[in-house]
């Protein structure tokens, strides 16, 4: 076996890893895409032990200017990532230790435990700002989708059968409202990434007079009042991954809720619905069948929601039996974490890109929408409004349904005598419930798919999006 670097491997062993061991244990592979939030909380964690007194000044000054020439590097994609070397984190303290002499001294204070735990919240604090301006990305989409096409109106759907009719509009600002609360679960979870834990050492610490809150501060970690915000319990510290669950959790709500929308978007291309149109740049064609014109984004977003949940379970199953502190099963955090957020982020700029590609087809729209029996409840709202109790209504239009059925009439071309044959407190103006139009006008409370309303909550959210 050959001899290992003693950055890598400590002066307790006579020998370095077999090559085995070395490639099963590796994780450069994977997490050298933390590179510049570790070059990042290093350079603090230099600027601290100078103030502490453990560096000097100039020797500060070569540190950073030695992890900046790393960076460059590494940016330019010039440097050579070593798996002998394991991680990320000491394939760069390596490297400026042979560049830089006092680069020895940078490990001062630290362990790996705290420093990886710092990174992954340096890195993920990055990408739930990332995300949450891609889901304003695609709020933005449906909002701008439903304005372009108010007028439209389709069947509303429960258990896949047609319902009551709503505005095209409505049916796109309930995604509008899911994708809102996911942004606010991002928002608070943000709170709980943003705790540094630096400081912590390995699990107890140091003798060190460490300035905690110096660092926390440099790295951004405060609150709304510039107070640092730092880990309370070393050993809490280093084991905690709770933030890493909680980003993928509300990654797995993001993806539930694009796979409905994905699902929606499948059935309106059909030519079942034909609903919609999506441009030929976000659709596919068959190896086999020439007509065909495949919505595989959505499909391809529906897919892809296993797989994030798969990744929610295996970071629980993960933490489930570990003892305190840190244990290397936490090295299999990173893959999982990782996945979340490129598989979620992609699937939210997809789905976007995809619905500012989509038209609609307002006369299909528009007949589906006509059937009159959309509007079998406004029927019975009318009895209601004669003074009958509604489950009585409801049995009385029930009947009326079923001779419907049993003449071969849709409910609007049913005549006045025909109806007052099920029940006498129909009157003249009964076969008026079912203008589309007025139907839709008289439902205006706050968050019904009125005509009025409709147009307030586009107005509304057209606002908030700018």
């Amino acid at each position: 076996m050959k001899k290992s670097s003693p950055v890598s491997r400590s002066g307790r062993f006579a020998s370095g890893p077999g090559a085995d061991v070395a490639q099963f244990t590796e994780s450069i592979s994977f997490d050298w895409r933390l590179w510049r939030h570790d070059i990042v909380g290093s350079m603090s964690h230099a600027a601290m032990l100078q103030k502490i007194g453990v560096l000097t000044g100039a020797e500060l000054k070569a540190i950073s200017q030695g992890l900046e020439e790393i960076g460059q590097e590494i940016a330019d994609g010039k440097f050579r990532w070593k798996a002998e070397l394991e991680d990320v984190h000491m394939n760069i303290e390596a490297e400026l230790t042979r560049r830089v002499p006092a680069g020895a001294k940078l490990h001062t204070g630290r362990s790996r435990n705290d420093q990886v735990a710092l990174d992954v919240r340096l890195w993920l604090r990055d990408e739930i700002v990332e995300l949450a301006g891609e889901l304003r990305l695609l709020q933005r989409a449906l909002v701008d989708l439903g304005a372009q096409n108010a007028e439209v109106v389709i069947p509303g759907y429960t258990h896949m059968q047609r319902a009551q009719p709503v505005y095209l509009a409505h049916h796109l600002l309930a995604y509008v409202e899911m994708l809102e609360r996911d942004e606010q679960r991002l928002a608070n979870c943000f709170e709980r990434v943003n705790v540094c834990p630096l400081g912590s050492g390995a699990i107890a610490g140091s003798t060190l007079p460490l300035d905690r809150e110096f660092v926390a501060k440099q790295l951004g970690f405060v609150d709304a009042k510039g107070k640092a915000i730092v880990t309370q319990n070393s050993m809490d510290a280093v084991s905690d991954r709770d933030f890493a669950v909680e980003f993928c959790a509300v990654g797995a709500l993001i993806a539930v809720h694009l796979s409905r929308l994905a699902e929606d978007v499948i059935l309106w291309v059909s030519s079942e619905f034909n609903f919609i149109k999506i441009a030929d740049a976000y659709t596919t064609g068959s190896s086999l069948m020439p007509q065909k014109k495949n919505p595989d984004i959505a499909e391809l977003t529906r897919g892809k929601t296993g797989r994030v949940f798969g990744n929610l379970m295996a970071l629980l199953t993960l933490l489930k039996g570990l003892p305190m502190t840190y244990n290397r099963d936490l090295q299999e955090d990173k893959e999982r974490l990782f996945d979340t957020a490129d598989t979620v982020r992609a699937s939210v700029r997809l789905m976007a890109a995809m619905l500012q590609n989509t038209t609609i087809n307002a006369k299909a729209c528009t007949t589906a929408a006509s059937d009159p029996a959309l509007l079998a409840t406004d029927l019975a709202d009318y009895l209601v409004r004669k003074g009958m109790a509604f489950r009585q209504a409801h049995h009385v239009v029930g009947a009326v349904v079923a001779l419907a059925e049993r003449v071969g009439k849709a409910l609007n071309q049913l005549t006045l005598g025909e109806l007052q044959a099920v029940d006498k407190t129909f009157g003249a103006d009964a076969l008026g419930v079912f203008d589309l139009k007025r139907a839709l006008a008289q439902r205006n409370m706050t968050g019904a798919p009125g005509t009025k309303e409709v147009r307030r909550q586009l107005a509304r959210w057209q606002a908030s999006l700018k």
